[in-house]
């Protein structure tokens, strides 16, 4: 946003048009209507409707201008050039300017006095601690996360993710801790645009290095009144930057901010030089992006012979939509051609939305000591001083760029959630693909657990020499006499070796199968992450180790939950293996027994791929129907063969959580981040 025209003094009222009077529509770069052009060889003479004026009750400077910084001419003087009397209307008009968002000046001033006693800002809120806090809260989840898939767009997003956060740590929660610190005005542009000089120039001495050697500027300089110079060197403000005491502009290089005191500056201004934007030196542009949003007021200095440079406009909207209060400068502007430059530099802005920018020309001129002549920065200098000097007046720009900054983080937060989610997609893709592979390998063992490949080998040995042997029949026992009362004894019941045998080789087989499925799910997930992208960066810095095979402790894991389902089946032979009672009144059964059975009949004993000998292979199912009737069996085998499912799904669920650590290493967010600061951004509103 643009630095608003009732935060400089009250224009004066412009004389009636006379001879020698430039017309309303030759004004250029002022803050008033133009006065009587004064000859270029003299002083301008201070304007006469200055005692006529009521409402400004500011003491007359009756010093000669040029004498120190806060000197300044009275509102609405021209500088001591008549140069461009040629160019075109058009740059500033009071009608232009008289108020912005519906607010007039008088408005404007009354909110500002009424912050100052809140000890806030106008058009932040007063209720600081809160809006504190909803800022530290946002600053808090902008760090919370990593932008580290290689998707389109993340350069963008991780800049301006950071820009965001430093914006908040540099600027906001240090401007709102010092609302009536000075105004700090950076000045940037293109290398060789004239910063340093007119830095030089203001302040009256030789604090920022100028030459021929391009970039002359390799570490910020700080300019401000002793009084605040504590503020600067120690504050909260670019807590990121190191502090060293001026003067030594020639003598320091690096991330280093240099602070200089000046009693040339009023004690509501501070200037600060940043490196050139366009440096060859990556750091540079680094810095000087770091220096805009920290800047009360920005100053783009751009020449007339760089103005269209890609790169100024790229600064120029970066500011805008960061909510900076923007001025430019357009130096080194010749004879003649002036007003054409100065016309197309004016259009160039309006195309570029930073149309109300404050603007100011400075001519080409001679360079002396490493400054410019007075007349021609006096503008520049009328209007900082204006501001500076006035409390309420300052307040109003600060606030409006403070303000701006706020305003601009209901755009810019979605927008980098939006980004957040393209690798939140990218993350459940990644996951989608893992839980595919472990998917497709549970359903190869619910295949494999029907069709009877599994009873082969061992556990087809075993069953056999069970069912062959007489302890299946043994296992059921016939009662004595009608009445139920049979022989008992006090003997400890023990299970026949074979039915122990049987019971070990069916849970070896079944403990094989499941780490098989689980060691082939593996490799399927990691073969899927090798063909995508990201996942092909996820494995690249991956932390967790053997993901294409199964975890040392799956082995354990599949043991006790075999063990634990034949348990269980053995209780749902037990408690709902309800028999027939016409068979009940002459046969009891051994539990461990029938559910060995119940298992084999399970796993799919006796289907047709499975070869049986000696006739056996229907014993399963025709001795459970027996039993216990068609229907209960039913109901046991679904809820035995739904728990041993369910135990595998859990096993490789477990085995799946490997591949979201890895994720949650590389520092992938996940949906909650965008969530979160959608949450904080509607707090800060909240707090507003």
């Amino acid at each position: 946003m643009s630095v608003h025209p009732d935060s400089a003094p009250a224009p004066a009222p412009a004389p009636a048009a006379g001879p020698g009077t430039d017309s309303a529509d030759n004004v250029l770069f002022t803050t008033a209507d133009t006065p009587p052009e004064p000859n270029a060889n003299t002083e301008p003479a201070d304007d006469p409707s200055d005692e006529k004026r009521p409402t400004d009750t500011r003491p007359t400077d009756t010093r000669p201008a040029g004498t120190r910084l806060t000197d300044s001419r009275p509102a609405g003087a021209r500088p001591a050039s008549d140069r461009f009397d040629d160019r075109p209307a058009g740059w500033f008009a009071d009608d232009d300017l008289a108020g912005v968002g519906g607010w007039k000046t008088g408005e404007r001033l009354v909110a500002a006095a009424k912050a100052a006693e809140a000890g806030t800002l106008p058009g932040v809120g007063t209720r600081r601690g809160e809006l504190t806090r909803a800022l530290a809260g946002l600053r808090d989840q902008l760090g919370a996360f990593e932008l580290v898939l290689d998707v389109p767009g993340v350069e963008e997003a991780r800049e301006q993710r950071l820009d965001l956060r430093n914006q908040l740590v540099d600027y906001a929660l240090p401007r709102i801790e010092g609302a009536s610190a000075p105004m700090l005005v950076v000045l940037g542009g293109s290398t060789g645009a004239g910063k340093s000089t007119l830095v030089n120039t203001l302040v009256g001495s030789r604090v920022s290095a100028t030459g021929v050697l391009r970039p002359t500027t390799s570490s910020p300089i700080l300019v401000c009144h002793p009084d605040h110079a504590e503020w600067f060197l120690e504050g909260p403000l670019l807590p990121g930057m190191g502090r060293v005491k001026g003067p030594a502009p020639d003598a320091i290089a690096g991330d280093q901010l240099v602070v200089i005191t000046s009693e040339e500056l009023p004690p509501g201004l501070a200037l600060l030089d940043s490196p050139d934007f366009d440096s060859v030196f990556e750091d540079h542009y680094e810095f000087a992006t770091k220096l805009m949003a920290a800047a009360d007021v920005w100053l783009c200095v751009v020449t007339a012979s760089r103005y269209a440079d890609a790169m100024v406009w790229q600064m120029l909207e970066r500011a805008r939509e960061q909510g900076a209060t923007v001025g430019v400068v357009l130096s080194r502007v010749q004879d003649g051609a002036g007003a054409e430059v100065v016309e197309h530099f004016g259009e160039m802005l309006g195309e570029h939305g930073v149309g109300d920018a404050r603007r100011f020309i400075v001519p080409e001129t001679r360079v002396e000591e490493s400054r410019l002549p007075e007349e021609a920065v006096e503008e520049i200098r009328s209007w900082m001083t204006g501001i500076a000097d006035d409390p309420d007046h300052r307040r109003v720009v600060i606030g409006d760029t403070l303000g701006g900054v706020l305003d601009s983080l209901r755009t810019r937060v979605p927008e980098l959630a939006e980004h957040v989610k393209a690798q939140v997609e990218v993350r459940a893709e990644l996951a989608g693909l893992v839980e595919s592979a472990y998917g497709g390998g549970l359903a190869e063992l619910d295949e494999a657990t029907r069709n009877g490949s599994l009873l082969r080998g061992e556990v087809l040995a075993r069953w056999q020499d069970f069912a062959g042997t007489g302890d299946l029949l043994r296992s059921l026992r016939t009662r004595r006499n009608k009445l139920g009362f049979g022989r008992r004894t006090s003997r400890r019941h023990r299970s026949p070796v074979r039915v122990r045998a049987l019971k070990g080789a069916l849970r070896s087989g079944l403990e094989a199968l499941i780490v098989a499925s689980a060691e082939h799910a593996a490799e399927q997930a990691v073969t899927a992450w090798r063909e995508h992208p990201a996942g092909r960066q996820v494995l690249a810095g991956s932390a967790v180790p053997g993901l294409g095979e199964v975890s040392p402790e799956l082995s354990r894991r599949v043991s006790r939950a075999v063990s634990s389902w034949q348990d269980h089946v053995q209780e749902l032979v037990r408690t709902e293996g309800v028999t027939k009672r016409s068979v009940a009144k002459i046969v009891s059964f051994d539990t461990e027994a029938l559910a060995l059975v119940l298992m084999i009949g399970l796993l799919g004993y006796g289907t047709s791929e499975v070869n049986v000998e000696g006739g056996t292979s229907a014993v399963p199912q025709r001795l459970l129907k027996a039993l216990f009737g068609a229907e209960s069996l039913r109901g046991m085998g679904a809820k035995a063969r739904a728990d041993l499912r369910s135990r595998i799904a859990m096993l490789f669920d477990e085995e799946g959580l490997r591949f979201g650590q890895a994720l949650d290493a590389a520092g992938i967010p996940d949906e909650t981040v965008p969530v979160r600061l959608y949450q904080a951004v509607y707090n800060l509103e909240v707090a507003r």
